[in-house]
């Protein structure tokens, strides 16, 4: 545990001050639907660039993945091949199609788009998809601000609950306050700090452990697996599934659909192509310098409790002082970039998704974006209710929620985009089918089966599903 220090804490202050700034600027953007949702479908380039890795990657990152290095070694290099891969193939294959596609419906969510392409007129796609989101997003938010209480306990000594509560209580007011423009400019400026934390870090562990050879050396003698591809499974039945789950878990990246809603709010289909030629290079940075953080971190301090305090402790005992009041800030940035936009998520799926199109309630604009406000407040109290009890592990508690959004959304969106046979029948037997397999492996199949990731089951499901249903069912389709 690292003690408080004026230092820390003015570092600390000046960037919530920065997210407050930033929350009143987004403000006026945010009086309409659009605007407050999608940020009026007019952000440049590089802030979806760095918008769309910094939502993707949260905490899970910073204390996640550096922890799991820092426990299984080299054999986390397939997360990084899985991530990258995944964040290459969304912006090469999906993002321009699926901007263009949402353009031309007008959509704000991702329920928009998918009842407006089968033409829904029940909304069964909608509130299908509104209760995934819910169910999903609860957990997911959760783990951020579990992570919050985390990072505030290791660096400033403070309880768990008040970190968590500190944390809820800065992402709650810059997003509320300002939309998907304030949360979009805030995840720039918190890319911009994870990328220089992630090249600082690893470096810099690396020479404390004497070099590259000197690390492996001492790696070695703790444990040769760590230096292992397939870890401490080896080339077995069980090591093939672990390193498929790590590859699998950028699958999500194709369709998870709080990013796909950074490539709704770009400017332009221009903006895509620009945003990808800084997306994935950052995603490697991201990759790269979390994994190699956490084994460098092993080598330097073995044997900790919670291999997930790696990255704070890191921070405190390589780096001056200030630096550390940086880290920190760091992990908070990490934190809120993905916390802010599942906030929205959550809260579009209740006023655009419910009240405006499923209840068909006319509201005013303003009424309704002020119905947005006071509903993203409502979602974050009740993630608070799930982060306070229990410090929970975030690494596998954030891909659950992860993996239970992508199953569902992916294999339905891509299909939609890519496949003019799919069915309004055939997308909701896919929605359905891989948000359940998810739920279902986890709790009965996941132990039985090398503990393979949830995400894998789940998109063969969402896809055979999907496909299956759509080939008995009569195509009803907008697309040209």
């Amino acid at each position: 545990m690292i003690s408080s220090s004026p230092t820390i804490i003015t570092i600390v202050s000046i960037y919530i001050l920065l997210l407050l700034i930033i929350g009143l600027w987004g403000r006026k953007g945010s009086k309409d639907i659009e605007g407050y949702y999608v940020a009026g479908k007019q952000l440049p380039a590089y802030v979806i660039a760095f918008s769309s890795n910094a939502t993707g990657e949260s905490a899970w990152l910073l204390l996640g993945l550096t922890g799991m290095s820092y426990l299984v070694g080299f054999h986390a290099l397939w997360i990084v091949m899985g991530e990258v891969l995944g964040v290459a193939l969304a912006w090469a294959v999906v993002a321009r199609p699926f901007k263009k596609e949402t353009d031309r419906f007008a959509s704000i969510t991702i329920p928009d788009y998918l009842e407006d392409r089968f033409e829904d007129r029940a909304h069964v796609l909608r509130i299908l998809s509104v209760i995934i989101i819910f169910s999903m997003a609860a957990f997911y938010i959760a783990a951020q601000l579990t992570a919050s209480g985390k990072a505030f306990e290791s660096f400033l000594g403070i309880s768990y609950e008040a970190g968590v509560l500190i944390g809820a209580a800065i992402v709650l007011y810059y997003t509320t306050v300002g939309g998907l423009r304030a949360v979009a400019y805030s995840d720039l400026l918190q890319g911009i700090l994870m990328v220089l934390c992630l090249i600082a870090l690893p470096i810099i562990g690396i020479k404390a452990a004497g070099g590259w050879s000197s690390m492996l050396d001492t790696l070695l003698s703790q444990d040769p697996t760590l230096l292992e591809p397939f870890g401490s499974f080896g080339f077995s039945p069980a090591g093939i599934a672990s390193a498929l789950g790590f590859l699998g878990i950028g699958l999500a990246f194709l369709g998870a659909p709080h990013l796909l809603t950074r490539f709704i709010s770009a400017k332009d289909e221009d903006s895509i192509v620009t945003g990808s030629l800084i997306a994935v290079p950052c995603m490697i940075v991201f990759q790269l310098g979390a994994v190699f953080s956490g084994i460098a971190g092993r080598a330097l301090f073995p044997g900790l409790e919670d291999p997930e305090t790696i990255y704070p402790i890191m921070g405190a005992e390589l780096f001056p002082e200030i630096f550390t009041g940086i880290f920190l800030v760091i992990v908070l940035a990490a934190i809120m970039s993905t916390a802010d936009s599942l906030l929205l998520l959550a809260s579009s799926a209740v006023v655009r998704d419910v009240i405006q199109k499923t209840l068909n309630l006319e509201w005013s604009e303003s009424l309704l974006s002020g119905c947005g406000k006071i509903t993203t407040l409502v979602i974050g109290a009740c993630a608070l209710a799930f982060a306070l009890p229990e410090i929970r592990v975030i690494f596998w508690f954030v891909l659950f929620a992860w993996s239970g959004l992508a199953s569902a959304f992916t294999p339905v969106v891509l299909c939609a985009l890519f496949w003019r046979g799919t069915t309004k029948t055939g997308a909701i037997a896919g929605m359905a089918t891989g948000f359940i397999t998810v739920i279902l492996w986890v709790l009965v199949f996941k132990s039985r089966f090398y503990d393979l990731y949830e995400m894998i089951p789940g998109f063969i499901a969402g896809f055979a599903a999907t496909f299956g249903v759509s080939l008995f069912t009569r195509p009803r389709s907008k697309m040209p």
